[in-house]
């Protein structure tokens, strides 16, 4: 009987333990979110729909992206796009396409988004933007990726290319690019350097905020 009670209040003492633990690492957890809306949906054939997810907890920052609404069985670029200043990006919209060509390439982005920073593939501490480790669309358009990367590794990677530790989340936005090769798109459509506009055309954009 004594043995059972003391088997009980020891089991107790455990789970309270590991009740406060979770909560205060929940507590300390910092969470940012993205709603992705599409874009470009004329060209894509579809409205890309998602969201991405931020959540720092001591030196672990977990990315998630869900997305619905891609060009299926094929590879999406995805990154973080800011200001190296650390001003406020934001989704381009319908001014954004200056040549009037009734597309929003990557170029067109700049004004508003301002260039490439961390990518969302299997490195992201990394920074290096081309990979072929990107998430890949499934037959219904869908995919969900997730990582889990050394705060502190990115904060070094980002401060060498950038000049700042500071991510600053809440001052970027999430795009998702990319159609398939053989897309017919105008001459107007740019992109960086020799990478073909379909690599590179945004099909979903989301401003990043943090959590309440």
């Amino acid at each position: 009987m004594r043995k059972n009670y003391a088997i009980g209040l020891f089991a107790s003492a455990c789970a309270a333990v590991l009740l406060t633990h979770m909560s205060a690492t929940a507590a300390g957890a910092e969470t940012y979110t993205a709603k992705l809306n599409g874009l470009n949906a004329g060209v894509v054939g579809s409205q890309a729909t998602g969201e991405a997810t931020f959540t720092i907890d001591g030196d672990q920052l977990t990315i998630v992206v869900n997305a619905d609404g891609l060009p299926p069985n094929m590879m999406h670029l995805q990154h973080f796009h800011g200001f190296k200043d650390g001003s406020d990006a934001r989704c381009p919209d319908s001014a954004a396409d200056k040549n009037g060509d009734g597309l929003i390439d990557l170029i067109e982005t700049e004004a508003y988004a301002g260039t490439t920073m961390v990518p969302f593939h299997n490195e992201p501490a990394t920074m290096e933007i081309p990979s072929d480790s990107y998430p890949k669309a499934n037959a219904d358009g869908s995919y969900r990726y997730e990582k889990v990367v050394s705060l502190k590794d990115l904060q070094a990677a980002f401060a060498e290319k950038f000049g700042t530790s500071d991510l600053n989340l809440d001052r970027r936005v999430v795009f998702i690019h990319g159609i398939p090769a053989d897309s017919k798109l105008p001459e107007s459509a740019a992109s960086l350097g020799a990478i073909p506009p379909q690599v590179t055309l945004p099909i979903a954009c989301g401003e990043i905020e943090k959590g309440k």
